[in-house]
């Protein structure tokens, strides 16, 4: 369930020959891109792979997936790294509860929004011992300027960065802004011809 109560679908993949005995085992928390996109049933060779390798993944749908309606789907609206924070958060509490899993090992990772969520979540909780954030924004101010899609933040942040509460929220909801939280070793994955969310947001 999310922070209010909520029913959330999410999945976790459990490690190959998972038995609680033998546990605990380390959990990696998968973001998917969007943040209006959905992880569906579908087979996700990243999940299984790590599985693979002795890990659980969580892979869940916060606030601001699609699939679940369109007041779930606006939810972010204003505050990307509030309600979906909390719900991602709520997903790792609930496994924390139900699985053989490992608190000093988490790992999150995602990329596009999942790895704007990266770069949130490490500003926001020191729970994490690793973390990989693919072509995420650290900075909606810089990210105005540069990337290809400035509607983005004129329609979900209200504004542009020169007007006082699209500036605000802009600044507020920048991960950038807490960045001396951040303890979480990270691995900034970015390429150079990438024109939604340009490098110039992990350097």
């Amino acid at each position: 369930p999310s922070a209010d109560g909520a029913r959330l679908e999410g999945w976790v993949v459990l490690p190959r020959g998972y038995a609680a005995a033998r546990g605990p085992y380390p959990l990696v928390v998968n973001i998917h891109g969007g943040p209006h996109a959905a992880f569906g049933s579908g087979f996700q060779f990243g999940a299984q792979l790590l599985a693979a390798r002795g890990y659980a993944v969580l892979y869940t749908n916060p606030r601001g997936s699609t699939g679940y309606g369109e007041k779930f789907l606006w939810a972010t609206w204003g505050g990307w790294g509030v309600l979906d924070y909390q719900d991602i958060m709520a997903g790792v509490d609930h496994l924390m509860k139900r699985y053989a899993l490992d608190p000093r090992r988490l790992g999150v990772m995602g990329y596009s929004y999942g790895g704007f969520m990266t770069n949130w979540i490490i500003t926001q909780t020191q729970r994490f011992a690793a973390a990989v954030a693919g072509a995420g924004v650290s900075n909606w101010i810089s990210d105005y300027g540069t990337a290809d899609i400035p509607r983005t933040k004129e329609s979900e942040f209200y504004g542009p960065p020169w007007e006082a509460r699209s500036g605000e929220l802009l600044r507020r909801q920048s991960p950038i802004t807490w960045a001396g939280n951040v303890v979480t070793p990270t691995l900034f994955v970015h390429g150079e011809s990438d024109f939604r969310v340009p490098i110039e947001q992990a350097e």
